[in-house]
């Protein structure tokens, strides 16, 4: 008889937790740094389902704060600084990264990465980490951490379609090519109102382009 295998009863909190890299730094005149990426890697034989806790979590926008991690896998979280001012220069933030089985509540392991924001990479270069009695001396012994939502994108306004003015001058266009040209004999219409031929090619190089801002509104 076959026995099923079985993985091991695991204590709450006792799982080695994964994660890169350990210490997040945003540079607020590196527009580029304040999209950091940390990667939760799983090298365990059973998936795991991870949530993402902050102790400032209005100050970050987190993509997928709570999700899976397949075995023997990994997944990118994208955390993006969204409060970049200068008296967030020099904080420690924390942000923690909790992991348990896909069908259990219970906390197997937990991770915790801290975050500061600098003034600028080019003049203030990246110091040391603090030692620990500083860095308790900046927060509470006890870090309250709070759960992140997730990021989701702000929806893109609806196209409303061209504007009156482009709809008007549109219209505009097509009436001047609907005049007859100058020097046309036999025309109901005034001569004052026909056109040159220089001025109906004018109308239809406008009418072209207006068409083509409308098609990629």
């Amino acid at each position: 008889m076959q026995l099923q295998h079985r993985q091991p009863d695991l204590v709450e909190g006792s799982l080695p937790v994964f994660v890169f890299p350990t210490e997040l730094v945003f540079y607020a005149d590196d527009q580029s740094t304040h999209k950091q990426v940390l990667t939760l890697y799983n090298p365990y034989e059973f998936a795991l389902k991870f949530k993402v806790l902050c102790t400032a979590p209005n100050k970050y926008s987190v993509v997928d704060a709570t999700g899976a991690v397949k075995p023997q896998c990994c997944v990118d979280i994208v955390i993006r600084h969204r409060d970049v001012r200068s008296c967030h220069f020099g904080v420690y933030d924390k942000f923690r990264l909790q992991v348990s089985e896909q069908s259990q509540r219970k906390a197997l392991g937990r991770k915790e990465v801290n975050a500061t924001l600098r003034p600028s990479s080019a003049h203030d270069p990246p110091t040391p980490r603090p030692p620990d009695d500083e860095r308790r001396r900046e927060q509470p012994s006890e870090c309250e951490f709070y759960e992140q939502t997730s990021y989701q994108a702000e929806p893109r306004p609806v196209a409303s379609g061209p504007s009156l003015l482009t709809v008007l001058l549109g219209l505009v266009c097509m009436a001047a090519l609907m005049l007859p040209t100058l020097g046309e004999q036999e025309s109901t219409v005034p001569v004052y109102l026909h056109l040159s031929v220089n001025k109906k090619l004018v109308a239809a190089y406008v009418l072209g382009l207006l068409t083509m801002v409308a098609l990629r509104t």
